[in-house]
């Protein structure tokens, strides 16, 4: 049987590196055309195909979203941009539009064409259809409940689903209030996040929350760690995390969680209770917002919504990032990412190294030179000895 996918955002190329190394089978990312996360640090072709190398030398695979919904004006240099793609040694595009795949197998029939989310797919006659067209993957509706997921497999189409990430209040994120409010194209890459500003509700005059209280229409993101299991079961093909906006530092931590419990479950059949709640833990170190099953269970409940809570609860325990490690002297030079103080207990971690406890017991800042009591300065080079060994692009947090 192969092995279901773990497939990871990435905003910039540091972080599909991070992606790829913590754990990810394949990233997505968006370029600069056709993208709907037109605030993220988008690629261009020359970084794709940096990363297409980069992917290629372990073995692992590049998404490029051209995702919005377009209008006429939006396929300008279409064409050209599929071919660029092509040959940047790009894996898949994932897309919205049925013009874009024709084009893009017509001419560059060696990428495959993933169907995004953006479509809304919840049934297994779409699927078909699109199979027919020729695309190798649907990325269903983030509203299929596992009851349906169970009654669309198995299909011989490859399918992809969400599990872990924001989740949008309209459906399949086609959502027109940021188009209202700010005139900002939410299906063609603006999306202002309107769902998750704070509103006053009134009936007809009459203000119905209390005094400073307010509401918003936001759902809380999904969280899907404890159906790792039936999703293998029922042969899903890709497991996707959502969050191309987020930190390497969240990527890293989420994606070498959901990592850790796919291997779990194929190495043992089982996730234990015990194994379970320890990888939600390590979730909640880097999540900043409260979190539901989305639609697993069915329809979501009052407790998958959020109300009068944004819930945005910005972490600072990213402390540092490791930049190089000396062997024979057994210094790390760090990167330093948040404060933090000598005698603070830390934790490190990485692609292949569990959590290392360390009371951090001398600095050196490289840059004055100097030894120091305080790492106060963001991006700040700083030299620690230690008693374990660590490598590059392993990550240093706070134990609260």
């Amino acid at each position: 049987m192969k092995k279901i996918e773990l497939l990871a955002p990435a905003g910039n190329l540091e972080k599909a590196r991070i992606a790829l190394l913590y754990g990810a089978d394949a990233v997505y990312v968006g370029g600069k055309m056709f993208s709907l996360r037109a605030r993220a640090s988008n690629f261009d072709v020359s970084d794709i195909e940096d990363l297409c190398s980069f992917a290629k030398e372990l073995g692992k695979k590049v998404y490029v979203t051209m995702n919005i919904l377009p209008h006429d004006e939006d396929f300008t240099g279409l064409e050209e941009y599929i071919l660029n793609l092509d040959k940047a040694g790009v894996d898949a595009i994932i897309t919205s539009s049925l013009h874009i795949v024709r084009t893009a197998l017509k001419i560059a029939p060696r990428m495959e064409c993933h169907i995004s989310t953006q479509m809304s797919i919840a049934n297994s006659y779409t699927i078909e259809y699109y199979k027919q067209e020729g695309v190798k993957r649907v990325v269903l509706a983030r509203e299929v409940s596992l009851d349906e997921l169970n009654k669309i497999m198995p299909s011989d189409m490859p399918i992809e689903v969400f599990i872990h990430g924001g989740m949008c209040c309209s459906y399949s994120g086609r959502c027109v209030l940021s188009n209202y409010m700010t005139d900002r194209d939410a299906n063609r890459g603006g999306c202002a996040h309107s769902c998750r500003w704070n509103y006053k509700l009134y009936q007809g005059k009459r203000k119905i929350v209390k005094k400073n209280q307010y509401f918003n229409m936001g759902s809380k993101d999904m969280m899907a760690l404890k159906y790792i299991p039936s999703l293998i079961d029922l042969g899903v093909a890709s497991l996707k995390i959502e969050g191309r906006m987020k930190s390497a530092y969240y990527l890293a931590t989420v994606i070498r969680c959901y990592r850790k419990a796919i291997d779990l479950y194929y190495q043992n059949q089982t996730i234990t209770q015990e194994e379970l709640i320890s990888l939600e833990k390590e979730i909640n170190k880097a999540e900043n917002r409260l979190t539901s099953d989305g639609f697993y269970r069915g329809n979501i409940q009052v407790d998958g919504t959020l109300y009068d809570d944004r819930s945005e609860h910005p972490t600072k325990e990213y402390i540092g990032y490791v930049l190089d490690f000396d062997e024979k002297t057994n210094i790390a030079l760090i990167e330093q990412r948040n404060y933090f103080e000598k005698n603070d207990l830390v934790e490190f971690f990485g692609p292949n190294l569990e959590n290392t406890n360390y009371v951090v017991d001398n600095m050196f800042s490289v840059d004055q030179k100097c030894e120091i009591d305080v790492a106060r300065h963001p991006l700040e080079k700083i030299q620690i000895k230690l008693p374990f060994n660590v490598k590059k692009h392993d990550m240093v947090r706070k134990v609260k």
